[in-house]
């Protein structure tokens, strides 16, 4: 790409073009995030399919596991062949129509199928996560990388727009107790805003002739990376980073909607109203970081970004105890019933996890491009959705767990901490600059 100044009006319009149809992608496959996996199938799930029994937590996240550790495996071997096949488009098309598909399939899911519920569920969250590798490693086509902040920012904020349409076309279902047809139509809502992506956007790259199978060629290029390791290093520690806090954000997504209705007794109304909270302040969050991430660099508005999380999940734990003794003084001093004040102070909550939930996606994700080589960029970003993907397996699963073994939700909220803690450890190793790729591919 020509460097901004050298290029004329009639091709920075084309650029924006291309960035706003990129970014479109998010508005549309956010449609089945909040629908599937934040709100309102993750709540049906265990509110309808499991009779709301506390074992539904645990499917939940057995569910999310299995579904991330296929993506994991698979995500390094196919971003190696679409670097060398020049195939990105095709893989992103087969993981959208394939999450597509079996998220109308939902509709058909009813009290007791918990076997379809979870297999159809996993089949979905495979297409959704599997189809980011490749649409993730377009950032680097589309954009300078003194821009990728930004754009990433731009990205994530056009997700979180995507996800107030979908609630807005869905409220009428909602209001009359149709949730099964949100499913199919969260489908179709993804399907439109999708199909530009494919008719505008091209890869750049241009494909390499292969003497043999290009499944073999993945494996091999995966392998011949893991053994040359050593040359990425600061890669390498920036993706353990990468792996610890992330473990927190895929949690909180995973298990958001459930705990709000389950511990704090939300109605679906007031679900509605805290994610209406949750995606407003997302916009305002991933844009902003993306300009400051541009500006003071990746490295400082993550380590902003998680300190917030911090705060937010202890927060999330001290005020979801009614009989918590601060809780009961609070109480009396207000004369406000306690449950009042958990459910207020949770829409705080979810302003805050709101402001940093898409910032520390789309900074991740900004780093990523900036540390990677230009030759194995979709290679890379399979090895990131590694690193995302196996984390979310953890999780959701150790919350899971602990949730149905203690029989509450409220002592498996303060685990997601130590997630975050740990990633802030290693990301203090972490340079932040795409000097360090550039030296490592030039020897």
């Amino acid at each position: 790409m020509k460097n901004p100044f050298q290029l004329n009006r009639k091709e920075k319009l084309n650029n924006k073009f291309i960035v706003f149809i990129w970014s479109l992608f998010d508005f549309a496959n956010t449609s089945y995030s909040i629908v599937v996996v934040t709100f309102l199938y993750a709540v049906y799930f265990k509110q309808v399919v499991n009779s709301n029994k506390p074992i539904g937590d645990f499917y939940w996240s057995i569910g999310t596991s299995v579904s991330m550790v296929i993506t994991a495996l698979i995500s390094p071997v196919l971003g190696a062949i679409a670097d060398y096949s020049a195939g990105k488009k095709r893989f992103l098309l087969f993981f959208t129509l394939l999450c597509i598909t079996s998220t109308s399939l939902l509709y058909f899911v009813g009290s007791g199928d918990v076997l379809s519920g979870l297999f159809l569920f996993i089949v979905a969250n495979i297409g959704f996560e599997a189809g980011l590798v490749f649409y993730d490693a377009f950032l680097p086509e589309i954009a300078q990388s003194k821009n990728y902040g930004r754009v990433s920012g731009y990205g994530f904020a056009m997700g979180y727009f995507g996800s107030l349409a979908t609630l807005a076309i869905l409220y009428p279902f909602i209001q009359h107790k149709l949730i099964r047809e949100t499913f199919p139509v969260s489908a179709l809502f993804f399907l439109i805003f999708a199909l530009p992506i494919f008719i505008f956007i091209k890869d750049n790259r241009k494909k390499k002739q292969a003497n043999y199978s290009y499944i073999k060629i993945g494996f091999e290029r995966v392998l011949s990376t893991i053994k040359h390791l050593k040359y990425y290093k600061n890669l390498a520690i920036f993706l353990l980073s990468f792996f610890f806090y992330i473990e927190g954000v895929n949690t909180v997504i995973f298990f958001s909607g459930n705990y709000a209705s389950t511990t704090l007794n939300f109605s679906i109304e007031q679900l509605i109203l805290f994610f209406l909270i949750v995606q407003t302040t997302a916009i305002l969050g991933s844009t902003i970081f993306g300009i400051l991430s541009d500006s003071i660099g990746q490295k400082r508005s993550l380590v902003f970004s998680i300190l917030i999380w911090i705060f937010t999940i202890i927060l999330a734990f001290l005020t979801s105890d009614y009989n918590f003794p601060w809780m009961k003084y609070l109480s009396n001093i207000l004369n406000v019933n306690g449950e009042l004040i958990g459910k207020y102070a949770f829409y705080i909550v979810g302003l805050l996890a709101g402001s940093v939930m898409g910032a520390t996606q789309a900074t991740s994700r900004s780093l990523m491009s900036k540390l990677t080589p230009e030759d194995k960029k979709t290679e890379f970003f399979g090895f990131y959705s590694f690193f995302g993907k196996s984390s979310a397996v953890v999780g959701p699963l150790f919350f899971g767990y602990v949730s149905y073994i203690t029989g509450s939700q409220k002592a498996a909220i303060l685990t997601i901490c130590l997630f975050f803690i740990a990633g802030l450890f290693v990301l203090s190793f972490v340079k932040d600059t795409d000097k360090y790729s550039r030296t490592y591919f030039s020897s």
